[in-house]
């Protein structure tokens, strides 16, 4: 529900009217739609790793890893903007943008889940320079980079919403990266 409108928008009275329950219950398991947003970030989290640590397994190509990572993203924000009629982003980054000045357990728990999937990308492109894919004196911050680019990209659809900035996710990607030849990997 937060991440189709917004934090701001959705009371603990929606939430419970949404998940069937009484406001006793839900505050006997939070106590308050912050500790319910961040269990949920966790969660998500969870459900999505198993993925990605496919996804981003070193027993694949660097290249590989992060195509199959940017086809991933690309096809579920479609998915979403078919479903819902409106891209909705990264739920991590639109509800830690929203909340992020004045709420600390969220921006403490969005920085944490935004290191993890740095450390997935910092591999790939460490493992990109170590095949002589790409040039990066400092592959931490080259991570980075992306990282702030694939957010910025995924922002720009939301508050545009517009998909056409998702379908250039990838091409966007291997100019940052200066990857001059993108190679079919599932092929």
């Amino acid at each position: 529900m937060i991440w189709e409108s917004s934090y701001g928008s959705v009371s603990v009275e929606d939430i419970c009217v949404r998940a069937g329950v009484k406001k006793g219950s839900f505050y006997y398991a939070f106590k308050s739609k912050s500790d319910l947003a961040v269990a949920a970030f966790e969660y998500h989290w969870d459900q999505k790793r198993p993925l990605l640590d496919q996804t981003f397994s070193p027993q694949l190509p660097p290249l590989e890893r992060l195509e199959r990572y940017l086809d991933f993203v690309i096809k579920d924000q479609l998915e979403k903007y078919k479903s819902f009629g409106k891209m909705l982003g990264c739920p991590f980054c639109s509800i830690g943008c929203e909340l992020s000045t004045q709420d600390e357990n969220i921006r403490v728990k969005v920085d944490q889940l935004g290191n993890r999937l740095k450390k997935y990308l910092e591999s790939t492109v460490r493992d990109l320079k170590a095949e002589g894919l790409i040039e990066a004196n400092d592959p931490t911050e080259l991570a980075q980079e992306l990282s702030s680019y694939l957010v910025g990209v995924l922002m720009q659809a939301k508050i545009e919403n517009s998909p056409q900035h998702v379908e250039r996710l990838k091409h966007g990607v291997m100019r940052l990266l200066n990857i001059k030849k993108v190679a079919t990997a599932a092929a």
